[in-house]
């Protein structure tokens, strides 16, 4: 990744997610980007899957592996929903999160956010975008919670 392109996308996730979130994704060794027919960056792959994808709109897309370094880095629940074993199984499959099924949830996330499933014993499940706020998440019995995007397979490094 060269420095243009470093300095940009870092500055994007730091303001999607928070300050460090761009360290997160990006410092661990030398992802690489694929960029459009006009130049402009598109994919981001490390060594462990694709980060993210940077999407017509300027925000990013969570890949697994990006949501695995965003968990690992943001330690403080920032953009992490909860779900228990009831789900596990489902949103590994890449099926959506149900609200009712929500145990914890970040009360900063806004529907639309790009959020991390986890299991209450900390393990990434799978990402995706919010469909409702983290309050809602929690207050609601019924309705999606999060359209999961990518699903992470149970291979007991998460």
């Amino acid at each position: 990744m060269d420095e243009h392109d470093e300095a940009m996308l870092t500055r994007v996730a730091d303001y999607q997610w928070g300050r460090g979130a761009g360290t997160a994704l990006f410092a661990d060794g030398d992802p690489e980007v694929t960029h459009t027919s006009s130049g402009r960056p598109r994919q981001v792959i490390g060594a462990d899957g694709r980060l993210v994808t940077y999407a017509t709109d300027g925000r990013f897309t969570l890949g697994v592996a990006g949501g695995k370094r965003l968990h690992a880095a943001l330690p403080d629940g920032r953009y992490r929903v909860v779900v228990g074993d009831e789900s596990e199984p489902f949103v590994r499959e890449g099926r959506n999160a149900f609200a009712k099924f929500v145990s914890d949830a970040d009360p900063g996330i806004r529907p639309g956010d790009e959020v991390v499933l986890t299991h209450e014993r900390g393990e990434v499940l799978a990402v995706g975008p919010a469909e409702l706020s983290g309050d809602g998440m929690l207050d609601f019995e019924t309705g999606v919670a999060v359209s999961v995007r990518d699903g992470a397979e149970a291979d007991g490094n998460d």
